[in-house]
Protein backbone atom coordinates (compact mmCIF):
# COMPACT_ATOMS: atom_id res chain seq x y z
CA UNK A 1 0.00 0.00 0.00
CA UNK A 2 1.60 3.23 -1.19
CA UNK A 3 0.49 6.40 0.59
CA UNK A 4 0.49 8.46 3.75
CA UNK A 5 -1.65 8.87 6.86
CA UNK A 6 -2.16 12.30 8.40
CA UNK A 7 -3.32 12.45 12.03
CA UNK A 8 -3.45 15.79 13.87
CA UNK A 9 -1.12 17.30 11.29
CA UNK A 10 1.50 14.53 11.70
CA UNK A 11 2.25 12.55 8.54
CA UNK A 12 3.44 8.94 8.37
CA UNK A 13 3.54 6.04 5.93
CA UNK A 14 0.23 4.27 5.40
CA UNK A 15 -0.05 0.69 6.67
CA UNK A 16 -3.00 -1.61 7.14
CA UNK A 17 -2.22 -1.94 10.85
CA UNK A 18 -2.16 1.82 11.38
CA UNK A 19 -5.45 2.38 9.57
CA UNK A 20 -7.10 -0.51 11.43
CA UNK A 21 -5.98 0.92 14.77
CA UNK A 22 -7.23 4.42 13.93
CA UNK A 23 -10.61 3.09 12.81
CA UNK A 24 -10.94 1.04 15.99
CA UNK A 25 -10.06 4.05 18.16
CA UNK A 26 -12.36 6.40 16.22
CA UNK A 27 -9.46 8.82 15.62
CA UNK A 28 -9.97 11.25 12.69
CA UNK A 29 -7.36 10.84 9.93
CA UNK A 30 -6.63 11.48 6.27
CA UNK A 31 -5.51 8.53 4.16
CA UNK A 32 -3.83 9.60 0.92
CA UNK A 33 -3.09 6.68 -1.43
CA UNK A 34 -1.19 6.44 -4.70
CA UNK A 35 -3.43 3.94 -6.46
CA UNK A 36 -5.06 0.82 -5.07
CA UNK A 37 -3.48 -2.62 -4.77
CA UNK A 38 -4.83 -5.85 -3.33
CA UNK A 39 -3.91 -4.87 0.21
CA UNK A 40 -5.60 -1.48 0.10
CA UNK A 41 -8.66 -2.91 -1.67
CA UNK A 42 -9.09 -5.46 1.09
CA UNK A 43 -8.68 -2.68 3.66
CA UNK A 44 -11.46 -0.70 1.97
CA UNK A 45 -13.91 -3.59 1.89
CA UNK A 46 -13.13 -5.37 5.17
CA UNK A 47 -11.99 -2.67 7.61
CA UNK A 48 -13.55 0.54 6.27
CA UNK A 49 -16.69 -1.24 5.04
CA UNK A 50 -16.89 0.75 1.80
CA UNK A 51 -19.37 -0.32 -0.85
CA UNK A 52 -17.86 -2.67 -3.48
CA UNK A 53 -19.16 -0.51 -6.33
CA UNK A 54 -17.32 2.56 -5.01
CA UNK A 55 -14.15 0.51 -4.47
CA UNK A 56 -14.38 -0.84 -8.02
CA UNK A 57 -14.68 2.70 -9.40
CA UNK A 58 -11.63 3.80 -7.40
CA UNK A 59 -9.64 0.90 -8.88
CA UNK A 60 -10.39 1.94 -12.46
CA UNK A 61 -9.55 5.53 -13.32
CA UNK A 62 -11.10 7.36 -16.25
CA UNK A 63 -14.34 8.08 -14.41
CA UNK A 64 -16.44 11.15 -15.11
CA UNK A 65 -16.83 13.69 -12.25
CA UNK A 66 -19.61 12.59 -9.94
CA UNK A 67 -20.96 12.38 -6.39
CA UNK A 68 -22.34 9.05 -5.17
CA UNK A 69 -24.17 8.92 -1.86
CA UNK A 70 -24.02 5.69 0.12
CA UNK A 71 -25.44 4.80 3.53
CA UNK A 72 -22.44 5.80 5.62
CA UNK A 73 -20.09 7.65 3.25
CA UNK A 74 -20.01 9.88 0.17
CA UNK A 75 -17.85 9.13 -2.86
CA UNK A 76 -16.47 11.88 -5.12
CA UNK A 77 -14.63 11.84 -8.43
CA UNK A 78 -13.04 15.26 -9.03
CA UNK A 79 -10.74 16.42 -11.81
CA UNK A 80 -8.04 19.05 -11.98
CA UNK A 81 -5.50 19.78 -14.69
CA UNK A 82 -1.74 19.34 -15.06
CA UNK A 83 -0.02 22.57 -16.20
CA UNK A 84 2.87 20.86 -17.97
CA UNK A 85 0.69 18.77 -20.30
CA UNK A 86 -2.75 20.46 -20.19
CA UNK A 87 -4.10 16.97 -19.40
CA UNK A 88 -6.71 16.46 -16.70
CA UNK A 89 -5.79 14.79 -13.41
CA UNK A 90 -8.29 12.58 -11.62
CA UNK A 91 -8.80 12.27 -7.87
CA UNK A 92 -11.16 9.92 -6.02
CA UNK A 93 -12.31 11.03 -2.57
CA UNK A 94 -14.18 9.08 0.11
CA UNK A 95 -15.80 11.14 2.87
CA UNK A 96 -16.20 8.64 5.68
CA UNK A 97 -17.16 9.44 9.30
CA UNK A 98 -13.99 10.49 11.11
CA UNK A 99 -11.77 10.21 8.00
CA UNK A 100 -11.16 11.34 4.43
CA UNK A 101 -9.58 9.01 1.86
CA UNK A 102 -8.03 10.24 -1.39
CA UNK A 103 -6.85 8.01 -4.24
CA UNK A 104 -4.78 9.24 -7.19
CA UNK A 105 -2.31 7.87 -9.69
CA UNK A 106 1.22 9.23 -9.49
CA UNK A 107 2.19 12.56 -8.04
CA UNK A 108 -0.67 15.01 -7.37
CA UNK A 109 0.83 18.51 -6.94
CA UNK A 110 -2.54 19.96 -5.94
CA UNK A 111 -2.42 17.98 -2.70
CA UNK A 112 0.98 19.32 -1.64
CA UNK A 113 -0.51 22.61 -0.41
CA UNK A 114 -3.28 20.71 1.38
CA UNK A 115 -0.70 18.64 3.24
CA UNK A 116 1.04 21.86 4.29
CA UNK A 117 -2.18 23.47 5.53
CA UNK A 118 -3.18 20.36 7.44
CA UNK A 119 0.28 20.23 9.04
CA UNK A 120 -0.30 23.80 10.26
CA UNK A 121 -3.75 22.77 11.55
CA UNK A 122 -5.32 25.38 9.31
CA UNK A 123 -9.00 24.68 9.91
CA UNK A 124 -12.11 26.80 10.45
CA UNK A 125 -14.48 26.90 13.37
CA UNK A 126 -18.09 25.81 12.85
CA UNK A 127 -16.98 23.41 10.09
CA UNK A 128 -16.17 19.77 10.96
CA UNK A 129 -12.49 18.97 10.19
CA UNK A 130 -13.30 16.21 7.69
CA UNK A 131 -15.71 18.48 5.78
CA UNK A 132 -13.20 21.33 5.72
CA UNK A 133 -10.47 18.91 4.62
CA UNK A 134 -12.72 17.85 1.75
CA UNK A 135 -13.14 21.52 0.84
CA UNK A 136 -9.37 22.09 0.90
CA UNK A 137 -8.73 19.07 -1.33
CA UNK A 138 -11.39 19.96 -3.91
CA UNK A 139 -10.58 23.68 -3.87
CA UNK A 140 -6.88 22.99 -4.43
CA UNK A 141 -7.70 20.70 -7.34
CA UNK A 142 -10.15 23.15 -8.94
CA UNK A 143 -7.68 26.03 -8.61
CA UNK A 144 -5.25 24.21 -10.92
CA UNK A 145 -7.45 25.29 -13.84
CA UNK A 146 -6.75 29.01 -13.43
CA UNK A 147 -3.00 29.11 -14.25
CA UNK A 148 -3.53 26.71 -17.15
CA UNK A 149 -6.30 28.87 -18.60
CA UNK A 150 -4.04 31.90 -18.20
CA UNK A 151 -1.41 30.04 -20.24
CA UNK A 152 -4.09 29.31 -22.84
CA UNK A 153 -4.87 33.02 -23.06
CA UNK A 154 -1.21 33.92 -23.64
CA UNK A 155 -0.75 31.15 -26.20
CA UNK A 156 -3.85 32.19 -28.15
CA UNK A 157 -2.63 35.81 -28.27
CA UNK A 158 0.77 34.64 -29.53
CA UNK A 159 -0.84 32.48 -32.20
CA UNK A 160 -3.00 35.37 -33.41
CA UNK A 161 0.07 37.58 -33.84
CA UNK A 162 2.03 34.80 -35.58
CA UNK A 163 -0.84 33.99 -37.94
CA UNK A 164 -1.26 37.61 -38.99
CA UNK A 165 2.47 37.76 -39.77
CA UNK A 166 2.90 34.40 -41.49
CA UNK A 167 0.38 31.54 -41.30
CA UNK A 168 1.90 28.04 -41.30
CA UNK A 169 0.68 24.45 -41.07
CA UNK A 170 2.42 24.08 -37.69
CA UNK A 171 0.21 26.82 -36.21
CA UNK A 172 -2.87 24.96 -37.39
CA UNK A 173 -1.63 21.84 -35.59
CA UNK A 174 -1.13 23.83 -32.38
CA UNK A 175 -4.64 25.25 -32.69
CA UNK A 176 -6.14 21.78 -33.01
CA UNK A 177 -4.14 20.57 -29.97
CA UNK A 178 -5.36 23.52 -27.89
CA UNK A 179 -8.93 22.95 -28.98
CA UNK A 180 -8.74 19.26 -28.02
CA UNK A 181 -7.36 20.25 -24.61
CA UNK A 182 -10.21 22.72 -24.08
CA UNK A 183 -12.77 20.10 -25.06
CA UNK A 184 -11.23 17.68 -22.54
CA UNK A 185 -11.42 20.38 -19.85
CA UNK A 186 -15.02 21.17 -20.68
CA UNK A 187 -15.96 17.50 -20.34
CA UNK A 188 -14.84 17.55 -16.69
CA UNK A 189 -15.66 21.15 -15.74
CA UNK A 190 -19.32 21.08 -16.75
CA UNK A 191 -20.33 17.99 -14.71
CA UNK A 192 -18.27 19.25 -11.76
CA UNK A 193 -20.11 22.56 -11.88
CA UNK A 194 -23.43 20.72 -11.81
CA UNK A 195 -22.47 18.37 -8.99
CA UNK A 196 -21.20 21.15 -6.74
CA UNK A 197 -24.29 23.19 -7.55
CA UNK A 198 -26.31 20.31 -6.10
CA UNK A 199 -23.99 20.18 -3.09
CA UNK A 200 -24.07 23.93 -2.46
CA UNK A 201 -27.86 24.07 -2.73
CA UNK A 202 -28.37 21.19 -0.30
CA UNK A 203 -29.73 18.72 -2.86
CA UNK A 204 -26.81 16.47 -1.95
CA UNK A 205 -26.21 16.32 1.80
CA UNK A 206 -22.86 15.58 3.42
CA UNK A 207 -22.50 14.06 6.86
CA UNK A 208 -21.55 16.85 9.24
CA UNK A 209 -22.25 19.69 6.83
CA UNK A 210 -23.02 23.01 8.49
CA UNK A 211 -24.31 26.35 7.12
CA UNK A 212 -20.75 27.71 7.41
CA UNK A 213 -19.46 24.72 5.47
CA UNK A 214 -22.00 25.30 2.70
CA UNK A 215 -20.55 28.79 2.22
CA UNK A 216 -17.17 27.27 1.41
CA UNK A 217 -18.62 24.83 -1.09
CA UNK A 218 -20.57 27.65 -2.72
CA UNK A 219 -17.18 29.29 -3.26
CA UNK A 220 -16.06 26.16 -5.15
CA UNK A 221 -19.24 26.33 -7.22
CA UNK A 222 -18.50 29.97 -8.03
CA UNK A 223 -14.99 29.04 -9.19
CA UNK A 224 -16.39 26.31 -11.42
CA UNK A 225 -18.88 28.74 -13.00
CA UNK A 226 -16.01 31.09 -13.82
CA UNK A 227 -13.89 28.27 -15.23
CA UNK A 228 -16.77 26.96 -17.36
CA UNK A 229 -17.40 30.44 -18.78
CA UNK A 230 -13.70 30.94 -19.53
CA UNK A 231 -13.41 27.53 -21.22
CA UNK A 232 -16.44 28.26 -23.41
CA UNK A 233 -15.04 31.69 -24.24
CA UNK A 234 -11.63 30.30 -25.19
CA UNK A 235 -13.26 27.62 -27.33
CA UNK A 236 -15.09 30.32 -29.30
CA UNK A 237 -11.89 32.38 -29.45
CA UNK A 238 -9.95 29.41 -30.83
CA UNK A 239 -12.60 28.91 -33.49
CA UNK A 240 -12.17 32.58 -34.42
CA UNK A 241 -8.37 32.17 -34.59
CA UNK A 242 -8.78 29.15 -36.84
CA UNK A 243 -11.07 31.18 -39.10
CA UNK A 244 -8.43 33.92 -39.12
CA UNK A 245 -5.80 31.37 -40.16
CA UNK A 246 -7.96 30.08 -42.99
CA UNK A 247 -8.85 33.63 -44.11
CA UNK A 248 -5.22 34.76 -44.03
CA UNK A 249 -4.09 31.76 -46.08
CA UNK A 250 -6.95 32.36 -48.52
CA UNK A 251 -6.09 36.05 -48.83
CA UNK A 252 -2.44 35.25 -49.50
CA UNK A 253 -3.50 32.72 -52.11
CA UNK A 254 -5.73 35.34 -53.72
CA UNK A 255 -2.81 37.77 -53.86
CA UNK A 256 -0.62 35.16 -55.55
CA UNK A 257 -3.37 34.27 -58.00
CA UNK A 258 -3.90 37.97 -58.80
CA UNK A 259 -0.19 38.42 -59.49
CA UNK A 260 -0.10 35.37 -61.74
CA UNK A 261 -3.25 36.55 -63.52
CA UNK A 262 -1.71 39.98 -64.15
CA UNK A 263 1.42 38.37 -65.59
CA UNK A 264 -0.67 36.07 -67.80
CA UNK A 265 -2.83 39.00 -68.93
CA UNK A 266 0.27 41.00 -69.91
CA UNK A 267 1.69 38.18 -71.98
CA UNK A 268 -1.63 37.41 -73.66
CA UNK A 269 -1.63 40.38 -76.11
CA UNK A 270 2.13 40.06 -76.54
CA UNK A 271 1.68 36.42 -77.57
CA UNK A 272 -1.04 37.50 -80.01
CA UNK A 273 1.15 40.22 -81.57
CA UNK A 274 4.21 38.03 -81.92
CA UNK A 275 2.03 35.26 -83.34
CA UNK A 276 0.35 37.61 -85.82
CA UNK A 277 3.57 39.11 -87.15
CA UNK A 278 5.23 35.71 -87.08
CA UNK A 279 2.91 34.36 -89.79
CA UNK A 280 4.74 33.35 -92.97
CA UNK A 281 2.53 35.23 -95.45
CA UNK A 282 4.44 36.72 -98.35
CA UNK A 283 3.03 40.21 -97.72
CA UNK A 284 4.32 40.29 -94.18
CA UNK A 285 7.65 38.78 -95.13
CA UNK A 286 8.13 40.98 -98.18
CA UNK A 287 6.86 44.38 -96.97
CA UNK A 288 7.63 44.59 -93.26
CA UNK A 289 11.38 44.84 -93.48
CA UNK A 290 14.09 47.18 -92.27
CA UNK A 291 14.97 48.74 -88.92
CA UNK A 292 12.01 51.12 -88.76
CA UNK A 293 9.22 48.49 -88.96
CA UNK A 294 11.19 46.34 -86.53
CA UNK A 295 11.35 49.18 -83.98
CA UNK A 296 7.71 50.11 -84.51
CA UNK A 297 6.04 46.71 -84.81
CA UNK A 298 8.63 44.43 -83.26
CA UNK A 299 9.35 46.50 -80.11
CA UNK A 300 7.25 49.65 -79.98
CA UNK A 301 3.86 47.99 -80.31
CA UNK A 302 4.67 45.48 -77.52
CA UNK A 303 5.97 48.21 -75.22
CA UNK A 304 2.91 50.40 -75.81
CA UNK A 305 0.64 47.40 -75.15
CA UNK A 306 2.38 46.68 -71.84
CA UNK A 307 2.19 50.34 -70.80
CA UNK A 308 -1.52 50.49 -71.62
CA UNK A 309 -2.13 47.35 -69.55
CA UNK A 310 -0.13 48.72 -66.59
CA UNK A 311 -2.10 51.98 -66.74
CA UNK A 312 -5.37 50.02 -66.78
CA UNK A 313 -4.27 47.80 -63.84
CA UNK A 314 -3.22 50.83 -61.86
CA UNK A 315 -6.49 52.62 -62.52
CA UNK A 316 -8.34 49.53 -61.29
CA UNK A 317 -6.17 49.39 -58.18
CA UNK A 318 -4.86 45.92 -58.95
CA UNK A 319 -1.18 46.87 -58.69
CA UNK A 320 -1.45 49.88 -56.35
CA UNK A 321 -2.76 53.36 -56.87
CA UNK A 322 -6.31 54.69 -56.85
CA UNK A 323 -9.31 52.58 -57.74
CA UNK A 324 -11.96 53.63 -60.17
Amino acid sequence: MRGTIVVDGAESDATVEAVTRLVADGTPFWLDLDGLDGESTQLFTDTLKLHPLAVEDAEHFGQRPKIDEFDDFTYFVVHGVRPETFATSELHVFLVPHCVITVHHGDCPALAEVHARVARRHFVEDVPPQVFLLYLIVDSLIDTFFPVLSMFDDRIDELEDEILKQPTEAQLGVLFDLKRSLIAMRKVVTPQRDMFAALASGVVELSGMTPEGQRYFRDIYDHLIRIADVVDGYRDLLSGVMDTHVSTVSNRLNVVMKQLTIIATIFLPLSYLTGFFGQNFSFLVGHITGRGPFLIFGLGLEIVTVLILFYFFRRRGWIGGPTS
